[in-house]
């Protein structure tokens, strides 16, 4: 096999130790050298990797994107400029079964690397890596969030207080009065059930009977004691969504670019923008792209037949932040995305109707992002009017089929009224 790279070098990453194996060829195609080292991931020891990989003249350097731990050694290396990185797939690059050790799988990550047999992976510019860290934890924090609101119905559940089935919000402005005042247990049912605003006022005797259950003081102590978690999952959310907005702000036209998509709000443009950065040059097409993100079919085909493909994993984040947007964009009162999700719902099922809009909306983003042009609705009937002989067919069938007969006559053939 042809050797692509002279001075290659595979890298084994572990938490406190990498594995370097710098593969020099011989000249004349005849094999190759290797020379293997370990190093310590502290900054002192990558540093001590760094020299030696210089020393050794290596032209490119290759390491597995398992877990986090690669991350300080790319960050170092990446700071000198004098080889190429290449982070690759680990289910790309699997050794051979039955040879498994650290200094193997170096040996076969620079002979895989000497030999261009690794694709590798899109790693963004350091802000970008940052940006999505911080974009990351947010999100963790919103399920912690969810946790502890569980954890409150659950206590509930337990005291018989029925409040969540008269409030569709137990834990908005009313519901966390409520809920509070259920932790005290000075309040009467009445008295609390006084306590809602808005809406909500218009049930106050369904609260009330809601209400009616007494908390026992166990119960009443889960609750503060889960209210008291909650106050604090919020103060930690406010803090992470500040410092969002704060590396944002040298982002504002592309964030104001993608809040125009339906259903796109500020958090989905946030983590569309931290996944998928601003650059789009890095993607040959918007397929591509929406490959890398995991929401697009996967292919399959064996014998000259193709089967049903099921999606890839790609990058979770982005596709649960598409996914969601697909979401809330079925929800919107009109446009073309709603009408496509309701098409495909009723042929595909909601499932694949939900991954067929995220994948829309990362090609409208991707094409948003690369011409800095804002969101065009395509319209309501834009599908009617694609194929209308196709359309009239349906519409005159469906009537018809109710015991009707009907005739289509183009406005423009109609006479002119008197």
């Amino acid at each position: 096999m042809e050797t692509l790279v002279e001075r290659a070098c595979g890298l084994d990453v572990h938490k406190e130790s990498v594995v370097a194996c710098v593969r020099i060829a011989r000249s004349g195609g005849k094999g190759a050298s290797r020379e293997v080292r370990t190093f310590a991931t502290n900054l002192r020891g990558l540093k001590e990797l760094a020299d030696w990989l210089m020393t050794c003249a290596v032209q490119a350097i290759a390491m597995e994107g398992t877990g986090v731990y690669w991350r300080p050694v790319y960050a170092v290396l990446e700071a000198l400029a004098t080889w190429t990185l290449i982070v690759g797939n680990a289910q790309h690059i699997k050794n051979v079964p039955g040879r498994k050790t650290d200094v193997k799988d170096a040996e076969w990550l620079a002979d895989l690397l000497a030999h261009g047999l690794i694709r590798p992976s899109f790693i963004p510019a350091p802000w970008q890596r940052e940006l999505r860290d911080v974009v990351r934890l947010r999100s963790a924090w919103v399920s912690d969030r969810t946790r502890e609101r569980n954890r409150i119905l659950k206590v509930l559940q337990l005291g018989g207080v029925k409040l969540d089935g008269v409030a569709s919000d137990a834990f908005g402005k009313s519901g966390m009065a409520i809920l509070r005042a259920l932790a005290v247990g000075a309040a009467t049912p009445k008295q609390m059930a006084e306590l809602a605003c808005g809406r909500l006022r218009k049930k106050v005797d369904a609260l009330a009977v809601a209400l009616e259950s007494p908390l026992s003081a166990t119960h009443r102590a889960l609750l503060s004691i889960a209210l008291d978690g909650l106050d604090a999952t919020e103060l930690q959310l406010a803090k992470y969504e500040a410092l969002i907005e704060t590396m944002l702000e040298p982002y504002a036209e592309p964030m104001n670019l993608l809040q125009t998509i339906p259903g796109v709000e500020r958090v989905a443009a946030a983590a569309i923008l931290a996944e998928l950065g601003p650059d789009m040059s890095v993607f040959a097409t918007a397929s591509h792209a929406a490959s890398w993100a995991g929401v697009c079919p996967g292919n399959y085909e064996s014998a000259g037949k193709r089967s049903k493909g099921t999606t890839n994993h790609g990058n979770r984040y982005l596709k649960t932040a598409l996914c969601q947007a697909a979401h809330a964009a079925s929800h919107t009162k009109k446009g073309y995305l709603r009408d496509k999700f309701y098409r495909l719902k009723a042929r595909r099922g909601h499932g694949r109707a939900v991954m067929a809009i995220a994948h829309k909306i990362l090609v409208a983003a991707f094409s948003m992002l690369q011409r800095l042009t804002p969101y065009r609705d395509l319209g309501e009937g834009y599908l009617d009017r694609r194929d209308i002989p196709r359309t009239l067919s349906n519409l005159l069938a469906r009537i018809e089929a109710l015991g009707f007969a009907v005739t289509a006559t183009p406005k423009a053939a109609l006479p002119a009224p008197s």
